[in-house]
């Protein structure tokens, strides 16, 4: 009897379950995020919302600096594709100013609904910019997450808000932001990604600062915009831990939690209780988001396995 010999070698398969190790720092970080916007919604009634975005990244750039100085970390100060970066940064930038501006009018809850409509945007952009092909499962699940956002924002029935349509450029601005973060993840130092993310905006927002600056009345507004700065750069430290042991679309469905963090800190702060159709079309954005994660798996377990056959 001939032997066929040993199998040949299959390629490493991401795990399907995230362990603690990463699961603990993704939770926190969606606590954090949820925190950072209920705490732009205070802030925003008390000062204009560009030195509150100031504000944020003034202080995440001192922190950067801090931790990623000249001395310790050289390799954080050259800059590869400046141009693109601070593109990046400027991407950024519209989203928060976008962001903060909507939660001044819409619940929390609200705005992060609409904003989990970005999987769906991203997928479409790749399919622009990256050039990928989608099937038309993940074309249906795209147009259903849609749908789910028509519920929210309810255009035409008399609850819709022209702030909504700063949650969706908001939405839209993380959408392309993350996308060009990926193109540069493996083209540039990590640490000269995080000082141009903040560097930028700190200097872009100064000259309109000078025009709209109010001195923040009490220590209470203080140390509300030091917790910002502080909570933006460790919630984004929480969610690089966690891509340390776990990939991002293993990831990605956790993320949804901060859906309840904010519809609670929402109640607790402001008393908002999320409509039924802020809460259906939630739903429906979640599940349609869920189901591209799946079919993204799907294909890429193909495509794993006709390469090995190959």
């Amino acid at each position: 009897m001939s032997s066929s010999g040993p199998p040949p070698p299959q390629p490493p398969v991401p795990p399907n379950r995230a362990p603690l190790k990463a699961l603990i720092p993704l939770f926190g970080s969606t606590i954090v995020f949820a925190c950072l916007d209920t705490t732009a919604k205070v802030m925003s009634y008390h000062l204009p919302v560009i030195e509150i975005s100031w504000f944020r990244y003034v202080i995440n750039l001192m922190m950067a600096v801090a931790v990623l100085n000249p001395l310790s970390s050289p390799g954080a100060w050259r800059f590869r594709r400046p141009g693109l970066q601070i593109v990046r940064a400027l991407l950024l930038t519209a989203m928060t100013l976008a962001n903060f501006s909507a939660l001044h009018y819409l619940q929390v809850a609200e705005v992060t609904s609409i904003g989990f409509l970005s999987p769906m945007v991203i997928t479409l952009l790749s399919v622009v910019f990256l050039h990928e092909t989608i099937g038309i499962r993940r074309v249906i699940a795209i147009v259903i997450g849609f749908l789910g956002v028509l519920l929210i924002t309810q255009p035409g029935f008399g609850t819709f808000h022209p702030a909504m349509l700063l949650a969706l450029a908001s939405m839209l601005s993380g959408a392309i932001y993350n996308l060009v973060t990926r193109y540069l993840a493996t083209r540039a130092n990590p640490g000269s990604l995080v000082i141009s993310l903040a560097a930028v905006p700190s200097l872009l927002l100064l000259p309109p600062l000078f025009v709209v600056w109010q001195t923040p009345s009490s220590p209470l507004v203080w140390g509300l915009l030091v917790f910002m700065g502080a909570a933006g750069g460790f919630g984004h430290f929480l969610v690089l831990t966690a891509h340390r042991y776990a990939t991002a679309a293993t990831l990605a469905p956790y993320g949804y939690i901060q859906l309840v963090w904010t519809i609670i800190s929402g109640y607790l702060i402001f008393t908002d209780v999320p409509s039924i159709w802020t809460l259906l079309g939630a739903g429906v954005v979640i599940a349609s988001g869920l189901y591209l994660l799946h079919r993204e798996r799907v294909v890429h377990a193909r495509e794993r396995t006709a390469a090995a056959r190959s």
